[in-house]
């Protein structure tokens, strides 16, 4: 008798069982869809049915209070069906009109949570884990985020911006918050700290390997196993911070924020795109962040004033140049802009034909 496997748990799982019945019945079948509101979208199928989403900003660090009250919520108007988005919104799926402003009044009463984020608004943010969660974090992420949405609250409620403006935030420079229209992210000044007495509670192959600039190399330290860094190679990334708390990279007193621009991952038009620096040496300010919130609205304002309908931050910048971007928003240009690392070689911004 053959032996029974265990079922597979690895791979993605089958997303069609979390779906609204709605949606389901009409997968790959709708006609249009239509922005009732900020933050309320009503699609109808060819077979004429509707399906009506919500959708809320959330903080994305919740507690297990406010977990159940979503699901309680889903469950008394959504029959319990929500999602969250890849921009931590919460989105509920209703299929009665008459279900849509009872909804809508306890998601802001009873969670406190905004309504918006569809069409030509700012999206909530994609940020890292921040000090709570991460071991490796020069800033707070997750409290620049609070700081800077409380200041663009409006811009989220309301659809005034030419496109969909994303935004993300990076706690170190390591970025897996991604690129974004406009990203914020740490920069550190200097290499790591080494604390060559505890370096054995660390995997030193490990610590060499995970340099991406190969700055990291083996020596002898006292007779014991350590390593030592190439200061002309480090980026200052922080990777091997992360993989060994023996060598500390974070400073209170020099680590500052940069604010990067035109990324995105859409394959629209002149398709995916990194971003690139458009500011550097913010104050790492918390629990505010001030400078980096000003800094935010000078370029929405720039942007709102001289783009194109459907035109993102990148694609605007690149229309009017890089000159007329730092002329608008008046940023200085230094020689941080310049691209002087190994991919500047495949990059426009050594070549004479660059616009800056």
């Amino acid at each position: 008798m053959a032996k029974k496997l265990a079922p597979r748990d690895q791979g993605v799982p089958d997303h069609t069982t979390q779906l609204h019945p709605v949606m389901l019945r009409n997968y790959g079948k709708w006609d249009y869809h239509e922005r009732l509101r900020p933050g309320v979208l009503h699609y109808v199928s060819e077979s004429g049915e509707s399906l009506y989403s919500v959708r809320a900003g959330s903080p994305r660090t919740l507690s297990p209070e406010r977990v159940e009250k979503i699901c309680e919520i889903a469950d008394r108007f959504c029959d319990g069906f929500l999602r969250f988005t890849t921009r931590s919104n919460v989105e509920f799926s209703v299929d009665d009109e008459a279900k849509l402003e009872p909804l809508i009044e306890a998601i802001t009463k009873e969670l406190g949570f905004p309504i918006g984020g569809t069409g030509p608004s700012v999206s909530n943010v994609a940020h890292t884990q921040g000090w709570l969660h991460c071991n490796l974090p020069g800033t707070d992420a997750a409290g620049a985020v609070k700081a800077l949405m409380d200041d663009l609250i409006e811009e989220f409620e309301n659809e005034r911006m030419p496109h969909r403006v994303k935004l993300a935030t990076s706690c170190c420079q390591i970025n897996c918050g991604r690129h974004a229209d406009i990203g914020i992210v740490v920069q550190h000044h200097h290499p790591p700290r080494i604390n060559h007495d505890k370096m054995m509670i660390c995997e030193l192959p490990k610590v060499v390997a995970i340099c991406p600039a190969a700055a990291v190399r083996p020596v002898v330290v006292n007779g014991n196993p350590s390593v030592e860094v190439v200061e002309e190679k480090c980026m200052y990334c922080g990777a091997c911070h992360g993989q060994c708390p023996s060598m500390e990279i974070r400073d209170a007193n020099t680590d500052t924020l940069s604010i990067w621009v035109g990324g995105k991952g859409a394959n629209t038009r002149g398709g995916p795109s990194l971003m690139k620096l458009a500011v550097w040496g913010l104050p790492n300010n918390p629990p505010r962040w001030p400078e980096v919130s000003a800094a935010v609205r000078t370029i929405l304002q720039a942007y709102k004033e001289g783009a194109k309908d459907w035109e993102r931050v990148g694609e605007w910048i690149e229309r009017i140049g890089w000159q007329r971007f730092f002329e608008k928003t008046g940023f200085p240009f230094t020689r941080y802009h310049i691209e002087d690392g190994p991919n500047a070689m495949w990059t426009y911004n050594r070549s004479s034909q660059v616009r800056i």
